[in-house]
């Protein structure tokens, strides 16, 4: 649709305009680190701004600002710490005092390994210091990632990781890594002859790292311009920082004011109206006298409403050719937040994204609440075909959609479902699409679907119907079939 894919050179400037000569301060105050642990394990943890250099030699520790990240290398957790491995079947942390996070994940080297085990972490909470029981940290999230032979894919940047975990304000941190016996792995001991070989116990992949996420306090990131001294962005410097947030303003500019926090709701004789107006010259005839199958626009919160900092993300945008499909997810990030914690949950996820995983944006689309709220997702407008990371393999012609929280055991809300059915009765019915019906999507490979198989899919699918995976989880996934009618309902179909 060329009206979703023009930009307009006067909005841009537009936006320029309204933004500050002069930034806001620069300033970023650290929280101190408590000066006494309970656990007689505790051990310090280096000053903040002390360099410390991951084993590939890509990156450092960033110093301690709002929104900011720890990433500390994982230690053999075998009786013989003489001579660790580091493919050591068991890794991990002991306990110890950190600065406060509220997200944690793991991640390693290279993007193409499998972290075939377990892994479990313990963490305190700020201020009342109590700690919490083991918790598991889903460890196969290879499935969400940008597609083979993509810029964003071989940049060189990305990493491998497990999903994240939202716990909360916390500033204690306990974690073990154990890989699991039972999955094929090389094995060059020879054994005794005669003997049974045992089920082989796969090496941990290198360069393991645990990533704790401080998303910042509500609103230091939501005129972003001050977050450039803390997060150095990849364009470098605040002219590079206020060109991102330009560019950001301006991919919502033709459904809201520039800046503007959220995108309001429209009825259904306004979203049609919009429908003509953002498309005047992408229409024939035929299709102009045809009934528009597009459901009422939702609200949605803008990357300006949860507080993206856009000096994070690379500039410019991605679009694919159009979006045929909806592939719904969940984060596997945990059940344990409030609603009103929402944006601080997605500022950790795009933070998790970017800057431990070496992804150009956040992964997906669109975000879910469990209250049904909508929220923007990777920047490049709403309403157009933004290219996502979401499912490996058919990121193109398709938008990625993730309801916050895991899913397989747990049932979402009605208000979730309810959202995805309003979010995609309108998006999918810009593009033409019916939402119960089937379409045809060009595999770019995944571990279902060989490079260049066309693969017939529901319009609105689950993660798992592109690639071997739990995601969206099992209670989910059993909800879209219903998400899929009310879809078609609000369409007026």
């Amino acid at each position: 649709m060329r009206g979703f894919l023009a930009s307009s050179i006067g909005v841009t400037c537009a936006a320029a305009l309204a933004l500050p000569l002069t930034p806001p301060a620069l300033a970023a105050t650290a929280r101190p680190v408590p000066s006494t642990e309970a656990a007689p394990t505790a051990r310090p943890v280096p000053l903040a701004g002390t360099p410390v250099t991951a084993p590939s030699g890509r990156r450092a520790a960033e110093p301690y600002a709002a929104g900011s990240t720890q990433s500390l290398p994982l230690e053999p957790l075998t009786r013989d710490r003489a001579t660790p491995s580091a493919s050591s079947a068991e890794q991990g942390l002991p306990r110890r005092a950190v600065r406060h996070f509220s997200l944690v994940g793991v991640v390693w080297d290279d993007p193409e390994a499998e972290l075939n085990g377990r892994v479990q972490v313990r963490t305190r909470a700020a201020g009342t210091g109590i700690w919490s029981g083991w918790q598991d940290v889903e460890t196969h999230n290879a499935d969400h990632a940008a597609d083979p032979d993509t810029a964003e894919r071989a940049s060189g940047r990305v990493r491998g990781a497990t999903a994240p975990l939202w716990v909360g304000d916390s500033d204690g941190v306990e974690l073990r890594v154990r890989s699991e016996s039972g999955h094929p792995a090389a094995d060059s001991a020879e054994p005794t002859p005669g003997a049974r070989k045992l089920p082989a116990t796969p090496p941990l992949p290198s360069g393991l790292r645990l990533e704790l996420v401080d998303p910042g306090e509500d609103g230091e990131d939501g005129d972003q311009l001050h977050g450039a001294a803390a997060d150095a962005p990849r364009t470098g410097g605040l002219n590079a920082e206020a060109s991102a947030l330009t560019e950001a303003f301006a991919a919502n500019a033709d459904l809201a004011p520039l800046g503007a926090t959220e995108i309001a709701a429209l009825s259904h004789a306004e979203t049609e109206q919009e429908y003509f107006a953002l498309d005047p010259d992408g229409l024939t005839e035929r299709q102009r006298q045809a009934k528009p199958y597009v459901g009422p626009r939702p609200g949605i919160v803008t990357r300006r409403g949860w507080g993206a900092n856009e000096g994070l993300r690379e500039s410019g945008f991605r679009y694919t050719k159009k979006v045929k499909a909806a592939f719904v997810h969940h984060t596997a990030s945990g059940n344990n937040y409030r609603c009103s914690q929402v944006p601080s949950l997605i500022r950790s996820i795009y933070r998790y994204h970017v800057k431990s995983m070496g992804w150009r944006d956040i992964g997906y689309n669109f975000l879910i609440d469990k209250c049904g709220k909508i929220y923007e997702g990777r920047a490049g407008g709403v309403a157009k075909p933004v290219l996502g990371a979401h499912t490996l393999g058919f990121n193109s012609n398709s938008m990625g959609i993730a309801v916050l929280g895991s899913y397989g055991a747990t049932k979402p809300s009605k208000s979730a479902v309810t959202a995805i059915a309003r979010l995609t009765a309108w998006k999918l019915g810009l593009y033409r699409m019916n939402p119960k019906g089937k379409t045809y999507l060009k595999s770019a490979g995944s571990n279902l679907y060989r490079k260049g198989k066309k693969v017939r899919l529901n319009v609105i699918s689950g993660h798992r119907d592109g690639f071997a995976t739990e995601c969206p989880g099992r209670k989910l996934y059993g909800e879209l079939g219903s998400a899929r009618s009310k879809a078609a309902r609000y369409q007026g179909r």
